[in-house]
């Protein structure tokens, strides 16, 4: 039985082209034929699913208990991303009024390895699980196989906007039109009139375009006090980053703000400025990793949009406790804070791998 549900499962989501990138984003549902009556055995099926919301929904009725058990299902723990991610929901476990003892699974981006991920935490009988998706549709398979074992789930770094995600308790991730809009806003509020250039990501993965989107907000409001001048793309790579910076700069274009669209465009970037005689012109870069950090101090960077995954593994715990163990409500999406941090003031960076800033930070 547990084999052809694992096929099943395989089956439904084996065909799907998958990618997943640093910060988690929103992704268009894929339409499905329309599915036949159920059988006997599929009502049955629905009968156990609607009895697990049940449970889930009386969760604040229950007494607590001396220990509980969550499942945390990696997308791949090689991706330093997901790495911090992990290691922040196990350490705010470590910080919980109960005891809460944690089974992390790899999926190692394998479609398959996250279908037997999920059978082994079921099969355990773990108390709630917090899934790391490779695609918002392989969440929702992952999501339903919880829903059938009555077990409470929740999602992180995507927002879960299909047309049928199963039963989550809430998602938490990145908004990258956030960051986008958080950058020219910080450059407006801290050089007035600026001249930018914005060394953007690679096109047509969606994940620029969605950058592209908080700065086209941010120039609408703000297009009075800030103007991008030219927007050329780096790929996300520092080499072609300092091409296309290098390139720029012969036109003779004025400009004195350079917005880096990750911290490896901005060694690019700043590199080209260098060789330029120009590095006194400030960049703007996002992300917050140990990286960006290291060039905050270095001086590489005039400040840095951060997005802390360690705030999101803390986030995505604490949606999964309130709801298991203190019978609440969460939110049902969250999206990670952008947190602006200039050189001058390092105090406020909270860094991937400071999980005790985190855990601060969402239990504030």
């Amino acid at each position: 039985m547990k084999k052809v549900k694992r096929l099943t499962a395989v089956l439904m989501i084996g065909a799907m082209t998958l990618a997943l990138v640093a910060c988690g984003g929103k992704q268009e549902a894929v339409s499905t034929t329309a599915a036949p009556a159920p059988t006997q055995a599929e009502s049955a099926k629905e009968e156990t699913k609607a009895e697990g919301k049940e449970t889930q929904a009386e969760a604040a009725d229950t007494e607590k208990k001396d220990s509980y058990t969550f499942g945390y299902i990696a997308y791949d723990m090689t991706d330093i991303w997901n790495e911090y991610a992990s290691k922040a929901f196990e350490y705010a476990a470590s910080q919980a009024d109960v005891e809460v003892k944690t089974i992390v699974l790899d999926s190692k981006n394998s479609l398959e390895e996250s279908v037997t991920a999920m059978e082994s935490l079921i099969q355990q009988e773990v108390d709630g699980i917090s899934i790391f998706p490779i695609s918002t549709e392989q969440g929702a398979q992952l999501v339903k196989m919880a829903n059938e074992a009555g077990i409470p789930v929740t999602v992180e770094n995507f927002a879960m906007d299909i047309e049928d995600p199963g039963d989550y308790i809430a998602s938490v991730a990145c908004e990258y039109d956030q960051i986008g809009y958080a950058a020219i806003k910080y450059i407006a509020e801290n050089k007035p009139g600026a001249k930018v250039f914005f060394c953007a990501g690679q096109q047509g993965a969606g994940v620029y375009e969605k950058y592209q989107e908080g700065v086209d907000r941010a120039l609408a409001e703000l297009g009075d006090q800030v103007e991008v001048v030219a927007t050329l793309h780096g790929d996300w790579l520092t080499d072609k980053a300092y091409n296309v910076t290098t390139d720029f700069i012969s036109t003779g274009e004025e400009f004195d703000y350079i917005f880096a669209n990750n911290d490896m465009m901005a060694q690019g970037c700043f590199q080209a400025l260098k060789d330029a005689g120009m590095d006194d012109i400030p960049i703007v870069s996002t992300g917050g990793s140990p990286d960006g950090y290291q060039m905050l101090v270095d001086g590489i960077e005039a400040a840095n949009m951060t997005a802390s995954v360690s705030i999101q593994g803390v986030q995505t715990f604490k949606n999964l406790y309130d709801s298991v163990v203190e019978g609440k409500t969460p939110e049902k999406f969250v999206s990670l804070p952008v947190i602006p941090v200039s050189a001058d003031k390092l105090d406020e960076f909270i860094a991937w791998d400071n999980y005790e800033a985190a855990y601060n930070f969402v239990y504030k």
